[in-house]
């Protein structure tokens, strides 16, 4: 008995306490690796380059392995590279959110 009432959420993996890695970073995470550039990703989801930097440089940092590999431009432009560790973590944030999709669609009032 559903009643039109349907749960949801949103969530992020955090590093003490601080936002690590939730559902816009994947995104842009994603878009890193199907164009291959920091520039062109952050265009592509209409996200500022400088806030796209933040949460890469962030990720970057926080975590134990680079995340992003960013390349600065010269005569033939920069490039960025999701790193290996980067991809196992894209991998296990989408897992996470089908278990917690189940969750939610079992446990709505």
């Amino acid at each position: 008995m559903n009643h039109g009432y349907n749960t949801s959420f949103r969530f992020w993996i955090t590093h003490n306490n601080e936002p690590f890695l939730g559902k816009g970073r994947v995104a842009l995470l994603l878009k890193i690796e199907e164009l291959g550039s920091l520039k062109k990703a952050a265009e592509a989801l209409k996200m500022s380059y400088r806030k796209a930097y933040y949460a890469v440089s962030h990720m970057n940092k926080t975590s134990a392995d680079p995340v992003v590999l960013i390349k600065r431009g010269g005569a033939k432009g920069g490039s960025s590279t999701v790193t290996p560790h980067g991809l196992q973590l894209i991998k296990r944030f989408q897992k996470l959110a089908v278990e917690f999709e189940k969750f939610a669609d079992t446990n709505s009032l």
